[in-house]
């Protein structure tokens, strides 16, 4: 029986430069996470794609959308030694610290470029509305296909980018709310810059 392709061909990783941080990564996620990861990763060029990024754009939010979750998996304690905790919703919520220990990760493999870094952080908390990379990243992985939610954002990526995101965030803080969830004091600062934009 012959055995299932590692990456889909329309995947980053099938890019040699990107395919060893694949490796990284489906090493330490479950299968579902790694799943989770190859959509988002194609979501993401996708969207930059559609947005007019240059090739050098789009190779870095390849590389972060691969990159994003992985530390998603690892133990608290191992998320821990990667991101000490900041503050008490870290301290009890070790989950919101796998896109800083990700980016520790990433770092640690030998990624330099600030902007894949700030990504893999900023997927987690959010990022500026300034930069690219990082809100082609946010709305990829909270709107590919697998996860059966947010489809309206994804559509709207493919012409607003700036427009989806701010949209994704007020989605996942509405969404962390209305679940009695905590919302991360970095998510509500993102959250507050963009209230004040109806769009």
């Amino acid at each position: 029986m012959a055995e299932e392709p590692i990456f889909p061909a329309n995947s980053p990783c099938s890019r040699s430069s990107v395919a060893p941080y694949c490796a990284r990564v489906r090493a330490l996620v479950t299968p579902q996470r790694w799943a989770h990861v190859q959509r988002v990763a194609i979501l993401t060029e996708t969207i930059a794609r559609a947005n007019d990024f240059s090739e050098d754009e789009i190779r870095a939010a390849s590389l972060a959308a691969v990159l994003h979750d992985a530390a998603r998996d690892l133990p608290p304690e191992r998320m821990f030694e990667l991101a000490p905790p900041g503050n008490d919703t870290e301290r009890r919520h070790p989950l919101t610290l796998h896109g800083r220990a990700g980016r520790a990760l990433a770092h640690s493999w030998g990624v330099s470029d600030e902007r894949v870094l700030a990504a893999i952080e900023g997927h987690v908390f959010g990022v500026e509305p300034s930069d690219r990379i990082g809100m082609a990243l946010y709305v990829a992985d909270v709107s590919e296909p697998g996860r059966g939610v947010n489809d309206d954002v994804r559509e709207l990526a493919m012409s607003d980018l700036s427009r989806a995101y701010r949209r994704a965030v007020r989605t996942k803080v509405t969404y962390l709310r209305s679940r009695g969830k905590p919302v991360h004091p970095r998510t509500l600062k993102v959250h507050d810059q963009i209230a004040a934009d109806p769009s």
